[in-house]
């Protein structure tokens, strides 16, 4: 069975349980993401897309192997 979930879910899953369980205050989540959008607009957002897009390829190609 293959459960394809998008990657803003599974990042937000990721904020919720670090607010939770490890004790980050929200406002250093919501400064980590006010920073994601004003980066996306710099010349780096190609780069780190792309850097995004073979990180999730290698990750997913390595449970098709298996």
């Amino acid at each position: 069975m293959t459960v394809s979930l998008p990657l803003v879910v599974v990042l937000g899953f990721f904020a919720w349980g670090a607010v939770r369980f490890l004790g980050v205050r929200v406002w250093i989540v919501v400064l980590i993401a006010l920073f994601g959008f004003w980066l996306s607009r710099t010349f780096l957002a190609p780069g780190i897309e792309s850097g995004t897009r073979s990180g999730v390829t290698v990750i997913n190609g390595s449970h098709l192997d298996e």
